[in-house]
């Protein structure tokens, strides 16, 4: 009971305050003693361990580590499918080594296991039978549970009553932070693949999220009446790993063209600017969104990666 709050703590100490003025003899005020330095011992020494936080971690995020380890039984290890033709032979194509870490499912411990386990590695040999290694490149299509509570919880404002439409919802991690982190009305993925729908739609029955989250089976440039309706976009390496140049310019045009509603946010990752950058579109950012500056240091949390909050940009359309 200490370790949960310092309003069970303080109860205690009053309890055995009561308790001592209430002592008929000197042998109970030294038992009443004792008992009391011995609890307070065990607060003093649980709040020294480095794990003392993770005693308290909220039934929240008890419950997306266990959809996530529900997602991994269900995966193979790059939790990528077959049927992601595109996006496997981009990462093949990729200039230097790469390879697809599902950040909600695996985080930096979890991949330090696998690479014990010698079922992953970090690294890579530049020239076969040396020992020269390099880093290998990690892709993700997925915020990790740090940016989906940094997301929820210090990047977006209160969201009671809004729609929120996460683009490319792949396996679900933004609609189920979204249910458990936020008070959004509705949370709508649109993925086109198929497989990760059924697999969205599996986890959504299992933990009843049904009442707030649906997930449709479409293109995104077929949406235009969701994304016109909606407070919240989000985007997370949408576009550049399944679709063509030519595809990716139809797509944020279209994105340009049906996100208008006046003070609704767009998240991405990575910036506006850098995925356009390579791309002919005609869009004039000035025009059709303010960024907004976040604070990165709000997070307190330990094992913080602030080069990955980094990557999370948040704009107002104008």
């Amino acid at each position: 009971m200490f370790i949960l709050s310092g309003k069970v703590v303080t109860i205690q100490i009053c309890h055995w305050l009561e308790k001592l003025t209430k002592a008929e003899n000197a042998f109970q005020i030294k038992a009443l003693s004792i008992w009391y330095c011995l609890c307070l011992a065990t607060v003093l020494y649980w709040s020294s361990l480095n794990d003392f936080d993770e005693l308290v971690v909220s039934n929240n995020d008890v419950v997306l580590k266990n959809i996530a380890e529900d997602l991994r039984n269900r995966l193979p290890i790059e939790a990528m499918f077959n049927s992601e033709h595109q996006a496997v032979q981009k990462i093949h194509q990729h200039p230097l080594p790469m390879i697809h870490v599902d950040a909600f499912l695996y985080d930096d411990d979890f991949v330090d296991s696998l690479c014990e386990e010698g079922k992953m590695s970090r690294s890579y040999c530049t020239e076969c039978g040396s020992y020269k290694t390099a880093s290998l490149e990690f892709i993700s299509h997925s915020f990790s549970l740090m940016e989906l509570k940094f997301l929820y919880q210090h990047v977006l404002p209160d969201l009671t009553g809004k729609v929120v439409v996460d683009v490319g919802s792949r396996l679900g991690a933004v609609l189920f932070a979204g249910y458990l982190y936020s008070s959004a009305a509705q949370l709508c993925g649109v993925e086109m693949n198929a497989d990760f729908c059924q697999l969205q739609e599996t986890m959504i029955t299992k933990y009843q999220f049904i009442d707030r989250i649906k997930v449709v089976h479409a293109d995104i440039c077929t949406q235009a009446s969701l994304l016109q309706k909606a407070d919240v976009v989000v985007m997370n390496n949408v576009f550049e790993y399944f679709l063509d140049r030519q595809e990716q310019a139809r797509a944020w045009e279209f994105i340009a063209c049906n996100v208008r509603k006046r003070g609704s946010l767009l998240v991405t990752v990575p910036s506006l600017k850098e995925s356009l950058s390579k791309l002919q579109v005609n869009i004039q950012l000035s025009q059709w969104v303010e960024e907004m500056q976040l604070n990165y240091d709000v997070y307190m949390e330990k094992d913080v990666d602030r080069e990955a909050l980094e990557q999370i940009h948040l704009y107002k359309i104008l």
